[in-house]
């Protein structure tokens, strides 16, 4: 297949993108020694804003080289149905109202657990959201376990070292933890209906593999910082903040319930949404600061990955395709790396007369490599804006993340791959 101009144009911004996240801590230091400035190092450094600003700058290039019409369609062509999806499940699920639940689930798993400091209450953390998001979702998962670890942990102070361990096993469990389902990590979401995939198989396949290896690498971090986890105290911080009452719970578990099951129709679930908005302004003593901001950067950053993203099929779609089954397992999982894991799924579902075996290795493998950097898995950039804040220069350094993804992405890799 011979590209177009703006097939090449595409690719080579989407390598301009690439190069740009591993770049936002220099942006950043030159907010710092270039005040005059600052304002647009601090937007460059932003790193959700970084596939949203070079998605525009595509566009630019469509109007100027075929026209205001073909520009139009193909953005048209785009659904955007899951940057709405991100940003609504994370507003939702960063209250203080559905916090309150998931604290409260995980302080009594971490009861049960005979361990010194908050050596329990991490490793359930770890272990358990992550499984969750298999049925509350990946995103809103993440959401959950970022704001809990930022509370219970990266407030605290905790060592460098630890912060970018928690960051590369939450980004892997989460990826993996969703696989107990058909519907809730977007690459077998991408997958399950063309190929008939349903939560029986699902749990048969993948989902008890999956939860093997969330519960090795949470175990296997949790040893590994014992001393440092030993030392913090377990219990929470003293809120003056009353608890939120139970009908009040109750009607956003419900938000969150009808967002989860209409996450395919968003004109549904804006609608929720914005009534959700509605009744939090009316019960603001019982709320903390909305988390917009964070939800609207993550789907920008989402939503400039699609328009990207779209005009990679010609080059990414040939080397996935031209891949045996037993190839196709580690390429899928380098490839995430460098591109949503969805979109190599759905380019497989696009496929006829595909293998049981290759199938099974794409999936498995685009989902092993979903937490190496922030763009291989859809609720990653959702975690990076929770967390960020706590790293030095407020940047996760994206070599740091992906080196200390490394070890938990091999333990799933294997449990996928043997089990």
């Amino acid at each position: 297949m011979t590209p177009t101009t703006i097939q090449l144009i595409g690719a080579t911004l989407f390598a301009v993108a690439l190069i740009h996240t591993f770049s936002t801590k220099f942006f950043e230091h030159l907010a710092h020694t270039q005040p005059a400035h600052a304002g647009i190092w601090h937007l460059l450094g932003e790193v959700e804003v970084v596939f949203g600003f070079w998605a525009m700058i595509l566009m630019v290039f469509m109007f100027a080289t075929i026209g205001t019409t073909e520009a139009i369609q193909y953005i048209d062509s785009r659904n955007f149905t899951e940057p709405m999806f991100v940003f609504a499940i994370m507003v939702i699920a960063g209250t203080r109202a559905v916090l309150q639940v998931a604290m409260a689930g995980v302080r009594m798993v971490a009861r049960a657990i005979p361990w010194p400091g908050s050596m329990s209450y991490y490793f359930t953390v770890l272990a358990v959201v992550p499984l969750l998001g298999s049925f509350i979702t990946e995103p809103a998962a993440m959401t959950l376990a970022a704001m809990i670890l930022a509370d219970r942990f990266y407030s605290n102070g905790i060592s460098s070292r630890l912060m970018y361990a928690t960051l590369g096993v939450l980004f892997v469990n989460i990826s993996i933890g969703g696989t107990l389902t058909s519907f809730a990590a977007p690459p077998v979401l991408m997958v399950a209906s063309t190929w008939g995939w349903d939560v029986g198989f699902m749990m048969t396949m993948f989902g008890w593999k999956a939860a093997i290896a969330v519960v090795i690498n949470a175990l296997g971090v949790t040893l590994l910082f014992r001393k440092e986890l030993t030392g913090l105290s377990m219990n929470a911080k003293v809120s003056n903040d009353p608890p939120v009452p139970l009908p009040l719970v109750l009607v956003h578990l419900a938000f969150l319930t009808g967002v989860v099951v209409f996450a395919h129709h968003p004109a549904i679930f804006m609608g929720m949404f914005l009534f959700f908005l509605g009744v939090s302004s009316a019960y603001q003593r019982h709320q903390e600061r909305l988390i917009l901001r964070e939800g609207l950067l993550v789907a920008f950053f989402l939503a400039g990955l699609i328009v990207l993203g779209g005009q990679q099929q010609w080059w990414l779609h040939p080397v996935l395709m031209n891949m045996s089954s037993d190839a196709v397992f580690l390429g899928a999982t380098v490839l995430t790396a460098v591109t949503d894991n969805a979109a190599l799924t759905y380019l497989g579902s696009l496929v006829d007369g595909l293998s049981d075996g290759f199938k099974y290795a794409l999936v498995a493998g685009a989902v092993t490599g979903g937490g190496l950097t922030i763009i291989a898995n859809a609720p990653n950039p959702a975690g990076i804006a929770i967390l960020r804040k706590y790293f030095e220069d407020e940047t996760v350094h994206p070599i740091g993340l992906l080196l200390s993804a490394i070890p938990p992405t091999i333990v799933a890799a294997l449990a996928f791959k043997f089990l």
